[in-house]
């Protein structure tokens, strides 16, 4: 039996969450070649009580920090790559409504998810404006397509972006998984990330009421608000981590129980020829630098949440800057380490049987999310002109 967190306990969270992981990782290779829903994972989360972690404990959550999330996060990405971004969105779409809600929004986002459980997804693609939303007597209404939904089809409560004629920003609502009208294209057949369901998503005349409807912030020209969308890079992060945590894993118990000495080595076993052993010790400090790297950026990411509106825009900016290295960093080793797994597992490594090119499929395809080098520009034009990034959806 899956082990359960209960509300208000957060310090056994990593450790329910490498039970999850453990679970998964029976059946990775198969799943990612299936690719299709992830009802099973969602259905671990729910038992574990783990989307509960950012909820405060007065509104029946486990009232968790930051700093304690975003290891989760990583924890289930080293399994797999898709949960760690279904969770990673998860726990930052729980908090909108104290974020960009009106008032009584986030009360009734907590209690609601806390006591029903919920799971929460999103389509909230800026880039793509072709959902529009349009008064209709009392409420509204919704039509067009929504691209990368992200968990849409498996998720109890949605956040959604949509385009209304004669505003200049996106109207985001929030609407149950049974709302009548939307249809999942069944669309995503991507190199990675393959159990996200992150395909696109038809809406054909569907009812918004106005309640759903997340908005407008107390303070309209505070900083805070644009908080979460730093939140959201650091989980991304989180979960580049966890897939590169789980590659090194993979490949370590590989060599040591499978990779066969080169014959000119002059050693016995693949443990101990010093060319691996040298791309080993690359492997583990570059991951190591990533991960505090983030780390610091969660700190900062908690800090920046517990001042909420008294965050100053100089202080949101730290923050961007701090988010952007780690990502960066988190990128590239990322990268390097899922793609040279195989020099030091060797050619029977490769085998389709072992899915370890998932890994490296599930990386590459995450990493786009936003393009890494505007990230390298907004640090350095911190460094030489003392500017820092401006607010965006991704920065």
């Amino acid at each position: 039996m899956p082990i359960t967190l209960q509300k208000n306990d957060v310090k056994d969270s990593l450790t329910v969450a490498a039970e999850i992981a453990a679970q998964l990782s029976v059946h990775a290779v198969s799943r990612d070649a299936e690719a299709g829903i992830p009802t099973e994972e969602v259905a671990l989360l729910k038992r574990s009580g783990l989307l509960l972690l950012p909820i405060p404990g007065e509104y029946g959550g486990a009232g968790a920090r930051w700093t304690e999330i975003y290891p989760v996060i990583q924890a289930l990405a080293k399994a797999q790559g898709s949960l760690g971004q279904l969770y990673a969105n998860h726990v930052v779409l729980v908090i909108l409504g104290e974020v960009i809600g009106r008032p009584e929004q986030a009360e009734q986002f907590y209690r609601l998810t806390a006591q029903q459980n919920l799971f929460w997804a999103n389509a909230l693609n800026a880039r793509d404006a072709r959902l529009t939303i349009a008064p209709e007597g009392d409420h509204f209404r919704v039509n067009g397509v929504k691209s990368f939904g992200t968990g849409v089809a498996v998720a109890d409560m949605n956040a959604i972006g949509a385009v209304q004629e004669g505003t200049n920003t996106p109207v985001v609502f929030v609407i149950p998984q049974e709302r009548a009208g939307v249809r999942y294209n069944k669309d995503w057949d991507n190199l990675g990330q393959r159990r996200t369901v992150s395909g696109s998503y038809t809406f054909e005349n569907v009812l918004v009421t106005p309640d759903e409807l997340v908005g407008p912030p107390p303070v309209a020209e505070s900083i805070f608000p644009t908080l979460v969308f730093l939140m959201s890079q650091l989980g991304k992060i989180f979960t580049y981590l966890g897939i590169a945590e789980g590659a090194l894993a993979a490949a370590k118990d590989y060599t040591t129980t499978s990779t066969r000495a080169w014959i000119n080595s002059g050693v016995e076993t693949a443990a101990q020829d010093p060319f691996i052993l040298h791309r080993y010790g690359e492997f583990w400090a570059e991951l190591q630098a990533a991960i505090a790297l983030a780390n610091q950026a969660a700190e900062q990411i908690q800090i920046g949440w517990d001042k909420k509106l008294d965050l100053t825009v100089a202080e949101r900016g730290e923050i961007a800057i701090a988010v952007s290295a780690a990502k960066v960093v988190a990128i590239k080793t990322g990268l390097n380490i899922t793609n040279h797994i195989f020099d030091v597992m060797g050619a029977r490594a490769t085998a389709t049987c072992y899915g370890f090119d998932r890994f490296w499929r599930d990386l590459r395809t995450f990493s786009l999310h936003d393009p890494v080098d505007y990230k390298c520009k907004e640090i350095g034009n911190w460094f030489l002109n003392q500017e820092y990034p401006t607010p965006s959806q991704y920065s």
